[in-house]
């Protein structure tokens, strides 16, 4: 899908673990750079996903953060909304694990619609690349604005989904 792709990006070779951390070995910027990816234990795990996403906050200046927790049953977040001011600056914080292997090129899209029909102004914002660990991992995209003027008022919905390089 051209409209999830960054001009100009050309997405890694899928590697292993094991090759990845032996790739290389001679570069000392390239080490220094997969020892921070690689930092921390992987998660020990049966789950087969690559990344979890445990929590989206809605980052608002000048208020709390409106926090949604993904962890539980996801059915009841269509019947939650949340009220923000028009034309107030926003950006959303991720909360995530990785496992099982290093995620590159991770991406946030998001689709709006209003009253069900889709409107511009989706969110395609690149996370970036992460590798496998216990502890949860955050990322934030870019602050954007929320539309304002009286034809903006109204209720909007959201359909958002994470890919990776791999299109998984």
């Amino acid at each position: 899908d051209p409209e999830m792709m960054t001009p100009g990006y050309k997405a890694p070779a899928k590697v292993d673990l094991e090759t990845l951390k032996n790739l290389d070995a001679e570069d000392e910027s390239l080490n220094k750079w997969k020892a921070q990816l690689l930092a921390g234990s992987p998660a020990n795990t049966d789950d087969p996903r690559k990344v979890i996403v445990e929590k989206m906050s809605l980052v608002v200046q000048g208020r709390p953060d409106v926090e949604l927790d993904l962890t539980g049953d996801l059915s009841k977040l269509k019947e939650s909304k949340i009220t923000i001011k028009e034309g107030c600056t926003f950006r959303l914080k991720i909360t995530f694990k990785v496992q099982h292997e290093v995620v590159a090129g991770l991406r946030y899209l998001q689709k709006n619609s209003r009253s069900s029909v889709p409107i511009p102004g989706s969110v395609n914002a690149m996370l970036g690349s992460y590798g496998p660990k216990a502890e949860s991992q955050t990322a934030l995209t870019p602050w954007d604005e929320c539309p304002k003027g009286m034809m903006a008022r109204a209720t909007y919905s959201a359909k958002s989904k994470f890919i990776d390089d791999d299109k998984e």
